[in-house]
């Protein structure tokens, strides 16, 4: 009977660590992503003619917010562990402000950080193209459609939630507000070539979110896609391609590019291709130059 003592002793002592431990852990991991604060609040004037509109709905079919919140906004499950928004609801609940804050700072609704929201391929997008963005999505319907995929199961979840808070407990931070002053300013605005500075800011608002902070593949986090100069070796036509149907000049399909393209990239227009060409083709030659 002792020992069963000692044993239950001991089984509650390490229990109790446990708690300890785990209540450590989020306690610090909680106040890490309650550590961002929003800068100032976003007061540019929303729009609400037809013209703003359809532009928003553009910017939403080119910049990916299908690609994570699916095909009608209105939410998907991604890795099987995050619940993404129905942009659409969110829209009409939140103002322009924290819209705002989670597009371009990486800071939710809920004041904490986010760490799926892609926001460093958006924090160089104007005001203009937030506010028009924005009024798109408080006036498309509201889809009531179920995300196609499911959660994992709540014990994998639970699991999941605690590695990722052990490691902001231990000073890995992946918290998407962090790498935001890793994205380079835009350069060429001010290029004579209009095509160029065009190009730049659809570069800046599209590419970087698989291509690297710098389109250079310079990213935190493995698996990163290829360096854009390779567009250098690009024909003007071979570069439609790729953007129209997803098909490098080698004709492969491309497992990651192949989809993106045709669902996103698809719906820009042959101004805008045009205007990317130009760009990349250039920072290629520029490249090219400084080495």
């Amino acid at each position: 009977m002792r020992i069963v003592r000692w044993i239950g002793l001991g089984f509650a002592g390490l229990s109790g660590l446990a708690a300890l431990f785990g209540a450590w852990v989020y306690g610090v991991s909680e106040l890490h992503y309650r550590s961002y604060a929003p800068t100032a609040a976003f007061e540019h004037p929303i729009p609400t003619d037809a013209a703003a509109l359809a532009w928003g709905e553009h910017l939403a079919a080119t910049r990916g917010c299908r690609g994570c919140h699916g095909a009608d906004l209105e939410g998907e499950i991604m890795f099987g562990a995050v619940a993404t928004p129905n942009l659409t609801a969110l829209a009409r609940a939140e103002t322009a402000a924290t819209f705002e804050a989670a597009l371009r700072q990486g800071i939710g609704h809920t004041g904490r950080a986010l760490y799926s929201m892609p926001s460093y391929n958006f924090v160089r997008m104007t005001d203009a193209d937030v506010a028009a963005l924005y009024a798109y999505l408080r006036n498309a319907p509201v889809s009531d459609a179920a995300p196609q995929d499911e959660l994992a199961p709540l014990f994998e979840r639970i699991v999941g939630d605690f590695m990722v808070r052990l490691a902001i407990a231990r000073g890995e931070d992946g918290a998407m507000p962090k790498w935001l002053d890793q994205v380079p300013p835009l350069t060429e605005q001010d290029n004579p070539n209009p095509r160029i500075a065009r190009g730049e800011y659809l570069a800046m608002t599209s590419c970087n979110e698989c291509h690297g902070f710098d389109l250079r593949g310079n990213a935190p986090w493995p698996g990163s896609a290829p360096d854009l100069i390779v567009v250098g070796a690009y024909m003007p036509e071979q570069f439609t391609r790729l953007m129209r149907e997803g098909l490098p000049s080698s004709g492969a399909e491309l497992p990651m590019m192949g989809p993106v393209a045709r669902g996103r990239f698809v719906h820009w227009s042959d101004d805008e291709v045009a205007d990317l060409y130009a760009y990349l083709s250039d920072m290629s030659r520029r490249a090219i130059d400084a080495e």
